[in-house]
């Protein structure tokens, strides 16, 4: 299993779980995915690091009750000043929720909400690096934001992180957002077939070895499977809930992004 010990700034570094459940969840992605977890202390709201092979590939903490709606994953974005990058969000038309706050020298962390209603978090490592696994199985892979406004939303992620966005030749309107020539992350425009009343949000894929076996196991876990199993020109993926209701994407790729 390959090492990641840093992550460049302007990428996606890290996946939150929040949820109700923390031991419900423990018990479904440790079976999913074969997850271990270190459980932080009640002062820390259980935050439990999740780890694959002693290496860690992800967070969880119990959602807090005065937060609306189900359970729900976060992504954050390496960033190289949060306090200045937090800033330039605003200026693009983002919206602050959470101001660029300490976590005990892990790092400093805010919140944000894009000019098009999606959420997302903006990480500065300092002894947290961020996920140690990725693009592995249990590992996340891919993260791409579902929006109404995918022209708004590539601009602005474009310019905050200084990424080129690059529109695909699909059905659908997807752009690809790279760094350096490498894509690091996409935004679809979501059409007439998607629910209504599904707002914005940010979709985050985790490779599995077979999707289809995957997507049963979800089904035995108390999880929901929405779309697919299918294939696609990067892969075979499904879209899938945890027993709490988070969303998230299986995928078994044939190439290391998709």
């Amino acid at each position: 299993m390959p090492s990641v010990d840093s992550h460049a700034a302007g990428t996606p570094a890290w996946v939150d779980l929040s949820t109700p459940d923390l031991e419900g969840a423990r018990r479904f992605y440790g079976a999913l995915f074969g997850w271990e977890f270190l459980v932080g202390p009640e002062e820390a709201r259980y935050y439990t690091m999740c780890q694959l092979g002693g290496r860690k590939v992800a967070g969880m903490s119990l959602k807090d009750p005065a937060i609306p709606g189900r359970a729900y994953w976060e992504l954050a974005f390496e960033a190289a000043d949060t306090q200045s990058l937090a800033a330039r969000a605003v200026e693009l038309g983002g919206k602050l929720v959470v101001p660029p706050t300490s976590a005990s020298g892990q790092g400093t962390f805010a919140s944000i909400v894009d000019p098009t209603g999606a959420r997302f978090n903006l990480w500065q490592s300092g002894e947290h690096q961020g996920a140690q696994v990725v693009r592995e199985p249990g590992s996340m892979a891919w993260h791409e934001v579902n929006t109404r406004d995918g022209v708004r939303a590539k601009d602005f992620y474009a310019a905050l992180f200084g990424l080129e966005a690059r529109k695909l030749e699909t059905a659908m309107d997807y752009w690809t957002l790279h760094q350096g020539g490498e894509p690091v992350a996409g935004v679809l425009q979501m059409n007439e077939h998607w629910p209504k009343d599904l707002p914005p949000h940010w979709m985050n894929y985790f490779v599995v070895t077979n999707t289809d076996a995957s997507a049963e196991q979800v089904r035995k876990l108390g999880g929901h499977v929405h779309v697919g199993p299918m294939d696609s020109p990067y892969g075979r993926f499904c879209v899938v809930t945890d027993p709490a209701g988070a969303g998230f994407t299986l995928t078994q790729p044939v190439s290391p992004t998709p």
